[in-house]
């Protein structure tokens, strides 16, 4: 072989250093152009910053966030739920998570709530999911589940353990609703005194803002 033609096929065995760098622009651009809206929007509902409406969350936030991994659920197939949740996802959505350990009429209420909010958000109800973490459950909600709540996924903590909830988040004393955003973080939570209006407000104004999940 020729020096002419081994430093041809030295050629094209790989990039060259500029197009190399081009690359990691275009791979910059990429995710500031997916994932900059979701960063941008979740820190401006954080500090209301550049908000001339002067939103307020009706929730009550999570501070700081705590990773959904710390939960340690799976889905009934035995699937992390953390797994479903990153800027790598293309599929990720925000989800609200009902958790209760004596799932009693307080914690159906928002079950309850959780499904008539997501039908309010009407075409962007397919950007929220709904999933549910419950200890005991009546034989007649059992009943009832597949027909009232059949999309709403089952959860459980992964190998019978005991999730790390969240800082004033006590499913023993008290059913909640928790809002993971589709980075996979638990940032708002909301309790027996919020109403339906406060989370579709909160929903709305977060799916307005953000372009993903």
């Amino acid at each position: 072989m020729t020096t002419t033609m081994a430093n041809q096929v030295s050629d094209q065995e790989g990039p060259t250093p500029e197009q190399v760098r081009r690359g990691r622009r275009t791979a910059m651009l990429l995710f500031g152009l997916g994932f900059g809206p979701m960063i941008f929007a979740t820190i401006m509902f954080y500090t209301g910053w550049l908000n001339p409406a002067g939103h307020t969350n009706n929730g009550t936030l999570v501070q700081p966030p705590v990773p959904v991994q710390t939960l340690n659920l799976e889905s009934a197939s035995g699937k992390p739920l953390a797994d479903r949740f990153g800027p790598d996802k293309a599929e990720a959505k925000w989800m609200l998570l009902v958790v209760a350990n004596d799932c009693d009429s307080s914690c159906e209420q928002l079950l309850y709530l959780t499904r008539q909010v997501n039908i309010a958000l009407g075409k962007n109800a397919n950007r929220v999911s709904r999933a549910a973490a419950l200890g005991t459950v009546s034989a007649d909600l059992e009943t009832r589940w597949s027909e009232e709540y059949r999309l709403m996924e089952r959860l459980a903590p992964v190998g019978g353990g005991k999730p790390a909830w969240p800082e004033a988040v006590d499913p023993e004393t008290g059913s909640s609703i928790l809002l993971v955003d589709p980075f996979g973080n638990v940032m708002m939570r909301y309790g027996r005194d919020h109403t339906g209006k406060d989370m579709l407000k909160d929903l709305k104004h977060l799916l307005k803002l953000s372009q993903i999940g």
